[in-house]
């Protein structure tokens, strides 16, 4: 298969590149900066900037027929909601969520009359539970499963997959974020926030970020898998547990768990 992925040049997108290409598969690796792409073994390496129409139209033209779109590319950002730029909360829409749609719409009408593709959407923990300071990363990953989840009723019909994987903590992860520190009376969230995913992933440690290229490679190759892939044993269980619980349960078991008192 011929497959793009977006935010190919560090952590989840890069580790994707390199398990696809094990595979067997023709990759064509983008991101903003290609010099990122300059380590990577694929078959082609495109500048694209997913907020960007027309550097869009220009990778897609130049990436050939393709079989499946892996959306990676994120931006991060942390703080209070109360402090949190809003033109910084627009750049992250426009990444994180809008820009996975800008460069799968103008492959779908090619992929309807062929009766085949595959989209998978890189979201996070994040785009089902939201957390203190991670506010604004989590709204973008709120609607881009939002729309994951319409493209799937929407396209299945004719044949395209759409999977929606779902990372846990990732070391490394993506670039680390941009903070927002806010007014000193955060300080304690702060605090109590700092260290919450080493007791959510326990004593082993965050998982690398081949654990989450191993399940991008599986959601493409396989026909079975199911809409919503939670990657990691925290994202498991902290997703499982929201599946079952009341808002109130879950907080009240949550709060447990992390010793937050905020």
């Amino acid at each position: 298969m011929r497959i793009l992925i977006t935010g190919a040049g560090r952590a989840i997108g890069a580790a994707t590149a390199t398990e696809l290409t094990r595979a067997g598969h023709q990759v064509v690796a983008t991101a903003r900066d290609l010099r990122l792409l300059d380590e990577l073994d694929v078959a082609l390496r495109l500048p694209l900037d997913v907020t960007d129409a027309d550097s869009v139209t220009e990778a897609l033209a130049a990436a050939g027929e393709l079989d499946a779109v892996v959306n990676n590319a994120a931006r991060n950002g942390k703080g209070p909601l109360e402090s949190f730029p809003l033109d910084e909360l627009e750049d992250m829409f426009r990444t994180n969520a809008f820009g996975a749609l800008r460069v799968v719409q103008p492959l779908l009408a090619a992929w309807r009359t062929r009766g085949s593709g595959v989209i998978v959407n890189v979201s996070s923990i994040q785009g089902r539970v939201a957390t203190p300071l991670d506010g604004a990363y989590a709204a973008t990953k709120y609607a881009l499963e939002s729309l994951s989840e319409t493209l799937h009723y929407e396209l299945g019909h004719f044949g395209i997959r759409v999977v929606i994987v779902e990372p846990g903590y990732i070391a490394p992860g993506m670039k680390p974020a941009g903070r927002v520190l806010g007014d000193p009376v955060y300080g304690q969230l702060w605090d109590e926030w700092a260290d919450t995913d080493q007791v959510l992933t326990g004593p082993g440690g965050r998982p690398g970020p081949d654990v989450v290229a191993a399940a991008i490679r599986r959601a493409i190759e396989d026909p079975s898998t199911p809409l919503r892939v939670p990657v990691g044993e925290d994202a498991a269980m902290v997703l499982g547990a929201r599946s079952s619980m009341d808002d109130a349960t879950f907080e009240a078991t949550m709060r447990g768990v992390l010793g937050a008192t905020w």
